[in-house]
């Protein structure tokens, strides 16, 4: 496995990066992870839960030209930081080799990326750009495995049918992609008066869900069970406000904070289901003493936080661990099923499907909230199943 995957990386050159590691305490990340450089042999990715791996793509780059310059600079702000215990083993794989066109890259990280999933390793990659997300998609498909998309964007970047794939523009790729494996797309913060009123009612006609900045930011905590639906999530730095995260060419005065994008990866972190996180288009050039970087770096130590913490208690895998509870909704014209974790206390929902194709089989248990449960004890149907048993339907 190591040796199919080793030609596509170049090993780290630790003397260009802005940390020196024999000055550093053993406790920091740069001292305490396996790192794939110049005096190093490639590692046996399957000895590792988690692979950073940085891809420095920008031909498709949306008016962002310098975004590749990303992931050196977010490793020189991520080596510094203290690991804590029981850190998972963790590797840097170095940065992928990018091909001659876009397309090229495509195919070889998307053939990278199914490997490192398959052997049961988080891949988190330091774009580059976020088109990007389309080669991760594509991974899943080598892997027959439906998916479950979450974009932290202010944007959806849907496109038109006809239009190029671009970082503003690759969603409309991965839907029209055939064979297709994608369940569902989430959009958590985008600004309306960024977005086109087509392409709102376009998520709409989808049943594809789409999470306002405003509503995200009066309780990031009811959007965790968005993210723990999440097979693949792909943040855009633009979604940040720029007062956070300058380093970015379409961030503006508006966005999330720093404090709440480390509570959303965190929560992917502790996400059982999450297998790949991406984050995208930071462009050093713009960036003001580093603190872009700096962000991103503790937005990924923040997932691994997450990931220390992980319960993997889903219902479907052992339901004596739960709670169940029903509720009879319209004069017992409708029941919806809940369960709750005896251990994290965390909550699902059941959809009933017709369609019992086993590829779907993940998605008829549904993450939700407490405010879902206190909503159906209402007589009201949660919004969130009823997207999720449309979609079922008509699938």
């Amino acid at each position: 496995m190591d040796m199919e995957i080793k030609h596509y990386f170049k090993p780290i050159v630790l003397e260009e990066l802005d940390f020196y590691a024999s000055d550093m305490p053993k406790s920091m990340i740069g001292n305490s992870i396996s790192i794939y450089s110049e005096d190093s042999d490639f590692p046996h990715i399957e000895n590792y839960k988690i692979a950073l791996l940085g891809v420095a793509e920008e031909k498709n780059a949306y008016n962002n030209i310098g975004c590749s310059e990303a992931p050196d600079k977010v490793r020189s702000q991520l080596y510094q930081l203290f690991r804590h215990n029981n850190f998972p083993p963790i590797v840097d794989l170095g940065n992928f080799k990018i091909g001659k066109t876009a397309n090229d890259t495509y195919i070889a990280l998307s053939e990278v990326l199914s490997i490192i999933i398959k052997a049961g390793v988080i891949p988190i990659i330091i774009g580059g750009s976020q088109d990007l997300t389309y080669a991760n998609y594509c991974a899943y498909e080598q892997l027959n495995q439906v998916v479950n998309l979450v974009s932290i964007d202010s944007k959806f970047d849907i496109g038109s049918e006809n239009s190029p794939l671009k970082s503003n523009s690759y969603i409309h790729k991965i839907i029209l992609k055939q064979p297709n494996y994608l369940f569902n797309y989430s959009n958590i913060a985008y600004q309306t008066y960024m977005v086109d009123n087509e392409e709102i009612h376009l998520m709409d006609k989808l049943y594809f869900d789409a999470y306002r900045l405003g509503l995200v930011q009066e309780d990031v905590i009811d959007y965790e069970p968005v993210i723990r639906n999440a097979d693949l999530l792909t943040i855009d730095m633009a979604a940040i406000r720029f007062g956070d995260a300058p380093g970015c060419k379409h961030t503006t005065p508006n966005g999330l904070t720093g404090k709440e994008i480390c509570q959303l990866t965190r929560y992917a972190g502790g996400n059982s289901k999450l297998t790949s996180l991406g984050i995208y288009e930071y462009n050093p050039s713009y960036d003001t003493n580093n603190q872009s970087a700096k962000l991103i770096s503790q937005m990924i130590w923040y997932f691994i936080d997450g990931f220390i913490i992980r319960q993997n208690d889903a219902p479907d895998m052992a339901k004596k661990n739960f709670y169940k509870y029903f509720v009879s909704l319209h004069d017992n014209a409708y029941e919806i099923i809940f369960y709750k974790s005896k251990v994290s206390e965390l909550w699902w929902m059941e959809i009933p499907c017709e369609n019992k194709d086993a590829k779907y089989s993940k998605n008829y248990l549904v993450p939700c909230s407490l405010k879902d449960y206190e909503t159906a004890c209402k007589n009201e149907i949660p919004k969130r199943w009823l997207q999720t048993y449309k979609k079922i339907k008509i699938d």
